[in-house]
């Protein structure tokens, strides 16, 4: 197998390039077409829980109806204290959180939209290779891995204290 950073001949099932020390695990898979797909939605870091949860994405619909349902807790909340119910202060838990909720959901979907507007579309990284002859052949490049791992072979001495040696 090839690694195709560096172009340099590696064992079979290696999870490493020899010479670059690039990841060549799933090369073997690409090769016959076997590569496992991402899933198809793609979740923000950090928020990814709150939407895997209730499985839908957040629009500008569900934080309107957030805080205008917000609204009108906070107005059934007012009328109750003018009937004199003694219990209309409970209404305005659902009444701020619902409006918090719909305000935090706007300013999200706000963000995501200035962050698409902005971000540059991907580009594929490709870099020149240097034109080369084909009929001439290459010295093998160094390993990293071995060079890393060449002293984990070799046993250090074993050192013996002596008590009655002088120092």
């Amino acid at each position: 197998m090839f690694c195709p950073k560096c172009a340099m001949q590696n064992l079979d099932g290696a999870s490493f390039c020899r010479s670059c020390g690039a990841n060549i695990s799933l090369v073997p898979q690409a090769l016959t077409g076997q590569l496992a797909q991402a899933p198809e939605e793609e979740i923000e870091e950090g928020r990814g829980r709150r939407r895997r949860r209730y499985g839908k994405e957040i629009t500008l619909d569900q934080s309107f109806k957030n805080i205008f349902m917000g609204m009108a807790f906070l107005i059934v909340a007012i009328v109750l204290s003018r009937s004199g119910q003694g219990w209309w202060f409970w209404m305005l838990l659902p009444a701020f959180s619902m409006m918090g909720t719909g305000v935090a959901q706007y300013i999200r979907v706000r963000e995501r939209e200035r962050r698409a507007s902005l971000a540059p579309p991907p580009v594929a990284r490709t870099f020149p290779q240097p034109p080369r002859n084909v009929d001439e052949l290459r010295a093998p490049v160094p390993s990293v891995t071995e060079g890393t791992t060449r002293h984990l072979g070799v046993e250090a001495p074993t050192r013996h204290l002596d008590p009655n040696e002088p120092k």
